[in-house]
């Protein structure tokens, strides 16, 4: 008889944001006269940038000739697209990458879920809590977290480092030193992001304790601030103990084409093992690569029409987070989050339990947020709101929120 990854039995419940799809499917069902406006899932509302959309129709004709058709994608990615980021990710920012330190995917998300597969079930991971869910969930998967404890809402073998209006969202160095080290910066959910000497500290402790940092820069294009860095390749000795994971989901809106990056400095050692190789092995065995119509794409978002196309849409996004910023503080909420990236944190008003203010801003202002508990422990008491909405929907649902 077959046996399954009994593993997948410890999980609480289903994934975030699967629940809230269903609380919401629910509610309209029960509701078809409601109109439901979502500031919840960080999914973007833009179109494609017209220089991307341009480079897909040149990609996709090229598909229809012999001379000019691609089959499989080289393991790595196309180089077209990895001299690219170089340029203007890294060279740009005086960080030098190889090409060869840089492996081209369908997102952050599959690689933050992937790259567990290299690192031993013995390893610790710690995670700043509150946290994306796939970090934690993914390691659970693998039997790296131990038992699920309800009561305390974590996992046994897990170092929770709390991120609270109390340490101003800047988590502490955690007494047991840890093997694996997550950090997303600007962060999902409480849309804070670490200066570049509160990075260093942990690039320094990663190097001292021999651990490793995976590093989300998911929200870098949102960046406003000059003093927080863009890549953790930009602290001294980053490249001998993190792989940093890039998307663009968020910077061009490729939420439905799926795109993104991961890169692991050949200095990343273990022993005398290279990460960079282990990656490659597993990149090569069980990725067939981002297809060439999409990394084609993904050039052209490095073309100058591009660059000032984008940052077009991440001012369009801005300006809706500053909207949220401004009226929930006159409303009197406690609000954080929305300068370097597009998600605003708020305490729910009251001590109200976060998931209880989740139902109250559908049933009685139809408006979608996302629970802080749904993050981690420390999320209880906060909530998420995201700024991709439409310009025309954030104002309307303030103005809904200001009525409750």
């Amino acid at each position: 008889m077959f046996k399954i990854n009994e593993n997948f039995l410890k999980l609480p419940g289903s994934y975030l944001f699967s629940t809230i799809g269903k609380k919401v499917a629910s509610f309209k069902e029960n509701n078809p006269d409601k109109e439901v406006i979502s500031l919840g899932i960080g999914d973007v509302t833009q179109p494609l940038a017209p220089a991307v959309i341009d480079a897909m129709h040149k990609a996709v004709d090229e598909m229809s000739k012999a001379e000019t058709f691609h089959g499989y994608a080289p393991d790595l990615g196309y180089e077209f697209l990895r001299k690219a980021i170089v340029e203007n990710d890294y060279r740009s920012r005086g960080v030098e990458i190889a090409l060869d330190e840089i492996f081209i995917s369908d997102g952050a998300k599959s690689d933050s879920g992937n790259i567990v597969d290299i690192f031993s079930c013995d390893n610790k991971i710690a995670v700043t809590d509150p946290v994306y869910p796939v970090y934690v969930d993914s390691n659970a998967m693998a039997g790296k977290t131990g038992d699920y404890l309800p009561d305390q809402e974590r996992w046994s073998n897990v170092i929770y480092m709390p991120c609270t209006a109390e340490n101003d969202f800047v988590p502490d160095l955690p007494e047991e030193a840890p093997d694996i080290i997550y950090i997303c910066c600007p962060n999902n959910p409480t849309g804070t992001a670490l200066k570049k000497d509160d990075l260093q500290k942990w690039v320094n402790y990663a190097n001292e304790n021999k651990a490793v940092i995976i590093y989300d820069a998911a929200y870098e294009a949102y960046i406003s601030e000059e003093d927080v860095p863009h890549s953790i390749f930009e602290c001294d000795g980053a490249k001998t103990c993190a792989i940093e994971m890039r998307s663009f989901s968020k910077n061009a809106g490729f939420t439905g084409t799926r795109l993104g990056f991961t890169v692991i400095p050949k200095e990343l050692m273990c022993g005398e093992t290279s990460v960079n190789s282990l990656w490659a092995r597993r990149h090569g065995t069980k990725f067939n690569g981002a297809p060439y119509i999409i990394q084609r794409a993904g050039e052209a978002v490095y073309s100058d029409e591009g660059k000032a196309q984008t940052r077009e849409q991440i001012a369009y996004y801005m300006n809706n987070a500053k909207e949220i910023r401004g009226a929930l503080s006159d409303m009197g909420y406690d609000v954080y989050g929305g300068v370097n990236a597009p998600y605003i944190w708020l305490k729910t008003p009251d001590g109200m339990k976060s998931w209880d203010f989740f139902d109250l801003l559908l049933e009685k202002a139809n408006v979608v947020g996302t629970p802080g508990s749904g993050f981690g422990p420390s999320g209880e008491g906060y909530f998420r709101l995201t700024a991709f909405g439409s310009s025309e929907n954030t104002k309307k649902a303030l103005e809904r929120i200001k009525s409750l």
